[in-house]
């Protein structure tokens, strides 16, 4: 798996689903039942400073930047800029080495997801690739332990066996296919 292209085609999601976000319908409801979508798409500009300071400095801090003078589609190009310009090898999370690879992966599954729950929230049901669901749900059930559930993540909805992998990512990470508005 390349955690490079990866990140891309989570990030071209992304930006797909927030590209018609208007501030009058900031106080929506999303499938993250603590956040309205003003406090998602925080936390999206969050996960993006985050793998970006990790591309770029080779240390994530703990806490959020206050700096938010850029909208998502820039800091996304900066992460995607960050990762082509060759990132380091590691960076330091907190006071923990973590293979920016890994860091990659991951903050794909993040983006991606959270931009289903951005879609969802808008009311514009969009599905996220099958083949792009399959790699990330290969990463999250790699990286989502027991102890996460209840405090990251929910627990898992149960779906058919035969089920699309966009269907079977979203349930793993305790989301249902649709969101009740």
């Amino acid at each position: 798996m390349n955690s490079g292209e990866l990140l891309e085609r989570s990030l071209a999601y992304a930006l797909g689903s927030v590209a018609e976000v208007g501030p009058a319908g900031l106080g929506r409801e999303t499938p993250c039942a603590e956040w309205d979508l003003a406090e998602l798409l925080e936390h999206l500009d969050d996960s993006l400073d985050a793998l970006y300071e990790g591309l770029t400095g080779g240390r994530v801090g703990l806490f959020p930047r206050a700096d938010r003078l850029c909208g998502f589609r820039t800091r996304a190009c900066a992460v995607l800029g960050a990762w082509a310009a060759g990132p380091p090898r590691s960076a330091l999370v907190g006071e923990r080495p973590l293979d920016v690879r890994v860091m990659g992966a991951v903050g794909a599954v993040e983006i991606a997801v959270h931009g289903w729950d951005v879609a969802q929230a808008c009311g514009r049901p969009r599905p996220i690739p099958v083949a792009l669901a399959a790699e990330l749900l290969s990463v999250a059930r790699c990286v989502v332990a027991e102890e996460d559930r209840g405090v990251r993540f929910a627990a898992p909805v149960v779906v058919p066996p035969r089920a699309r992998a966009d269907v079977r990512l979203l349930g793993f990470l305790g989301r249902r296919d649709s969101f009740p508005r």
